[in-house]
C-alpha cells in the first residue's frame, strides 16, 4: 500500500461553530480514531486532493505536533451542492488489529468470453477487505481469461492469502455478457445445424 504524508494542527475546540470557524479558513476539520485517544485537528484543504480524489488507498502518515500516526481514510464527508470537503475520519492502524477497508479491484486477461464477441463488464469496483493493514495490497489483481461467454465471476469463487473478503458471496465481480452481434452469431450458427 502507497503512503501518504499528511500533516495538520490540534484543535482545542470542536462542534458546529468551531468547525465552521477552521472550514472559513480553507481548511477541514478531521478526528483520529481507534488508538488510546480521540484526537481532534484540522489539514489545509488543498493537502487532500491527492488523498481523496484517486481510486487509490493510502496508508496516510499523519503528523500532529511532534507525533506521527500511522492510519487509513476512514469516511469522508461533503458539501451536497459545492462539493467540498466537509469533515474526514481517520482510523489509527497496527500491525496486529485487523481493519476492514474497500480494495480496488483490477481485471487482468483477456477473457475467453471476449474472443466469441461478447463484452466484458465490471460489476463492482471495490471490495471489502478484512486483514492487517501491512497485508493489504495496492489492488486486487483478478484473473479473467478462463470467463465465458455469459457467464459471472462472483466474490464467493475468490480467496486470496491473508485477506478475508467480506462482500457479500454472491456479488458478482465481472460478467461476459453477450452483444447483439454475439446473439446474431450464435442465432445464424443455431440455423445452420438444422
Amino acid at each position: 500500500m502507497k503512503t501518504y504524508q499528511l500533516s495538520g494542527k490540534l484543535r482545542p475546540e470542536f462542534g458546529k461553530k468551531a468547525a465552521k470557524m477552521v472550514r472559513k479558513e480553507g481548511n477541514v476539520p478531521c478526528v483520529l480514531y481507534g488508538g488510546s485517544e480521540v484526537i481532534h485537528f484540522s489539514v489545509f484543504d488543498n493537502d487532500l486532493r491527492g488523498l481523496i480524489f484517486t481510486p487509490e488507498i493510502f496508508l496516510v502518515e499523519l503528523t500532529l505536533g511532534d507525533k506521527t500516526y500511522k492510519s487509513i481514510l476512514k469516511e469522508a464527508q461533503f458539501h451536497p451542492v459545492k462539493d467540498t470537503t466537509l469533515h474526514l475520519d481517520f482510523y489509527e492502524v497496527s500491525e496486529i488489529k485487523p481493519i476492514l477497508m474497500d480494495v480496488p479491484v483490477r481485471l487482468n486477461g483477456l477473457a475467453d468470453g471476449v474472443k466469441e464477441g461478447g463484452k466484458l463488464s465490471q460489476e463492482l469496483r471495490k471490495l471489502k477487505i478484512k486483514a492487517v493493514y501491512t497485508d493489504i495490497p495496492e489492488a486486487l489483481n483478478i484473473d479473467v481469461t478462463n470467463l465465458g461467454l455469459g457467464k459471472t465471476l462472483q466474490v464467493g469463487a475468490l480467496s486470496f492469502d491473508k485477506l478475508e473478503i467480506v462482500t457479500n458471496k454472491q456479488s458478482v465481480v465481472c460478467a461476459v455478457k453477450l452483444t447483439r452481434v454475439a446473439k446474431g452469431l450464435a442465432a445464424a450458427a443455431a440455423k445452420e445445424k438444422k
